[in-house]
């Protein structure tokens, strides 16, 4: 058991893959389990899960900067950018970055809009040739990290992943059109919660493609029998919500929203450049590492470092619960 930023985890020597999957602190497998315990008996009702989904709601609010009657919860990411692509003219031209993650770019292509790919580095330049900005915070593949301030500069509407990023990375948003994260990796959160932001204006252009009782005006009288009366905020791009999974992410956002992230920024940053100056590179100021090293999953894995392979490079992630000693385990099995 490990003690990090004011709480427990239970992570063993050499996780490095917060990227892939978060370590949840110990009080949310706690809610999570004591979730399981009271369906297991019958006890919950099915309104049970409205407080915490109410309060993961205003916690993922606090992290990326705007209010929660902006923030619509789902269960996926691709799901979320999916209700902003389905809102676009057929003629919309979409710029992502080369390489982007699919479940942000296809969407929109699955929509037979323009899409349209440049390298990160000209994102900003590019922008203006373009109806919409859908690129990640920080890059999937090698944790790179996006100009948000150029990006905002251009006026471009813009969406932004930030699943990689929110959790470590202080974020304020709220000048952005769409900000979507899931909540499974450096949120801790379980797998099957996530949440888009909307400016007042793009909650307009969003579409409601799966409108359902959840999301009315009054959820438990909107329940049976029309007319169609959804929630006038962004309420009303709501899925119902996975009951265990907003259990935990009532505590893991909650707990998050009230860190200094500065402090974990610099903490897991230092981790990650302090890895890369081990191995003689420059460090990058990203929390996610990805290394061109022949054999090196081979040699992790054997050395009982927990990472992934993304692009056809290791990728590597620092988050709160790491250690100077997880860094030294990778520097040892990769000498």
């Amino acid at each position: 058991m490990r003690s990090a930023f004011g709480t427990t985890f239970d992570a063993p020597l050499g996780y490095l893959n917060s990227a892939s999957v978060g370590i949840p602190p110990t009080p949310t497998a706690t809610a999570v389990a004591d979730a399981v315990r009271r369906w297991s008996a019958g006890a919950d009702g099915a309104a049970a899960a409205d407080g915490p989904a109410a309060t993961a709601r205003r916690a993922f609010g606090r992290l990326v900067g705007v209010p929660a009657d902006r923030v619509a919860l789902g269960a996926s990411g691709s799901q979320l950018v999916s209700l902003v692509a389905a809102g676009l003219p057929a003629d919309t031209s979409v710029l992502v970055a080369r390489g982007e993650f699919t479940s942000v770019t296809f969407p929109f292509a699955a929509r037979g809009l323009r899409v349209t790919e440049v390298d990160l580095d000209d994102i900003v330049a590019e922008a203006g040739r373009h109806d919409l900005v859908a690129v990640s915070v920080v890059q999937s593949a090698d944790g790179r990290l996006v100009d948000l301030e150029g990006l905002r500069a251009t006026g471009v509407p813009v969406l932004l992943d930030a699943s990689q990023a929110v959790g470590w990375l202080p974020l304020d948003l709220h000048w952005a059109d769409w900000v979507v994260a899931v909540g499974y990796k450096f949120l801790l959160s379980p797998r099957g919660c996530a949440w888009l932001a909307c400016s007042p204006a793009a909650l307009e252009r969003t579409v409601p493609v799966a409108a359902n009782w959840f999301a009315g005006e009054d959820p438990w009288q909107t329940v049976y029998g029309l007319p169609l009366r959804l929630a006038p905020d962004a309420r009303r791009l709501d899925l119902s919500p996975v009951w265990l999974s907003q259990h935990g992410a009532a505590v893991s956002l909650s707990y998050l929203a009230d860190l200094d992230l500065a402090a974990v920024r610099d903490h897991n940053v230092g981790l990650a450049d302090r890895l890369l100056t081990g191995l003689g590179l420059p460090p990058r100021g990203s929390a996610i590492v990805s290394l061109d090293l022949p054999g090196a999953a081979d040699r992790l894995s054997e050395a009982g470092v927990r990472s992934s392979v993304r692009a056809g490079r290791v990728r590597l992630a620092c988050h709160l619960y790491n250690t100077e000693a997880d860094v030294d385990r990778v520097l040892r099995a990769l000498e």
